[in-house]
């Protein structure tokens, strides 16, 4: 089985495993027990992690990282929160048509809240103009939501623009960076990024943590929290943390962040390898941004063949149709639809996405597999065009 999708998730690197598994047996400790070596040693362990992530973002402060379960509840913290924390001044939310799901979903939850969204469209490279988004902003706008990386098409957005923008009319800007941190540089400070959300998962460290930047100083960032008891993470998410996935979560980190730079060239000349073969099929072209995007992002559209059926045919072959999130939804792709690609073109698209552990050899590989399949479904659809009377 060849993996290519690494966009869903990821393999939990060795050596995250290996940092993580001291804190499932020998030290075990609540890191809120502030009475004894074990939940001393679980804190250090914990701020360690804290620590690592604040700087792979460039955060001033470790105490600006708020670990939560993954960038889905990242999202909702920052939305939810954000809003009806500031439910007397305004009443407005900002966001890109091509976010991910947990992020339209809790704005759709505010409207039905009495909450306004408006959703900003993007170009044919699925690029948001900075000036589209600021023209969106009101007197009543609480925050602009925009997503550094899309899950779908790899394409980057021009978020140091767009966040300026949103500062220009005195609004905070929120990303959702789960698909960016340790894949392409993250700098909250530079950027003017008031909250950020991310996940271990899709670096290579385990499923079930994240983490929501909240910028400090002022001014303020108000977030309402969605669970109360404990005051845990500076009460703003309550709640035993979960020490051996915190711990994870930080090495994870700290090893994308090392091998970024080098990753990323290695990546992106299997992406043009890729792409190389595939294009030998005839009729494929590129969703998104050519060069603008993840390194290992591929999104095409084959055309003249049922992307759904494609996915099914290649059992030895991993790739998706669109978010893992989305996956058991029957619709197509709302991102491919924003780009204003034709219907045909968005169902006979897929999503491949390279990693840590895909080699040349597994690229041709998957190459051949898909011109193999893609062939046969042609050849079947002409086949079944010609029966008709």
């Amino acid at each position: 089985m060849i993996y290519l999708d690494h966009h869903a998730t990821t393999p939990c690197d060795p050596r995250v495993v290996e940092a993580m598994l001291p804190y499932l047996s020998r030290e075990f400790g609540n890191a809120a027990s502030h009475t004894h070596g074990f939940g001393w040693r679980a804190e250090a362990a914990v701020e360690v992690a804290r620590e690592a992530i604040a700087r792979a973002i460039g955060a001033r402060e470790p105490r600006e990282i708020v670990f939560t379960s993954g960038a889905t509840e990242s999202n909702n913290a920052a939305i939810l929160g954000v809003a009806r924390a500031g439910r007397a001044r305004g009443d407005h939310i900002v966001a890109l048509a091509t976010e991910h799901s947990s992020v339209l979903e809790p704005c759709q939850a505010l409207e039905r809240e009495g909450f306004r969204v408006t959703l900003v469209g993007v170009d044919r490279d699925g690029l948001a103009r900075p000036d589209e988004v600021a023209a969106a902003i009101d007197e009543r706008t609480l925050l602009v939501t925009a997503m550094t990386a899309n899950n779908e098409i790899g394409v980057l957005q021009p978020i140091d623009a767009i966040a300026a923008a949103a500062h220009e009319r005195g609004v905070l800007f929120h990303s959702d960076a789960a698909q960016a941190v340790g894949k392409v540089p993250v700098d909250v400070a530079s950027t003017g990024v008031d909250l950020l959300s991310l996940t271990a998962h899709k670096l290579y460290g385990p499923k079930g943590v994240g983490a929501l930047y909240v910028r400090s100083g002022r001014p303020r960032v108000r977030v309402e929290p969605l669970l109360y008891g404990g005051g845990h993470e500076q009460g703003l998410r309550p709640g035993t943390l979960p020490v051996p996935l915190i711990v994870a979560f930080g090495r994870a980190v700290e090893i994308a962040e090392a091998e970024r730079e080098g990753e990323a060239d290695r990546l992106a000349a299997l992406r043009t390898r890729l792409l190389d073969r595939l294009c030998a099929i005839g009729a494929v072209s590129v969703n998104g941004h050519p060069s603008r995007r993840l390194a290992g992002n591929l999104n095409v559209a084959i055309e003249g063949v049922d992307a759904d059926a494609l996915v099914a045919a290649l059992r030895d072959v991993a790739i998706s149709t669109g978010s893992a999130c989305a996956s058991a939804q029957p619709e197509p792709s709302h991102v491919l639809r924003a780009l204003g690609l034709p219907e045909a073109a968005v169902r006979s698209s897929i999503r491949i996405g390279l990693g840590r552990t895909t080699t040349a050899e597994e690229v041709d590989a998957a190459a051949a597999r898909i011109a193999e399949e893609a062939s046969a479904l042609r050849s079947a659809r002409s086949a079944a065009s010609l029966r008709r009377p």
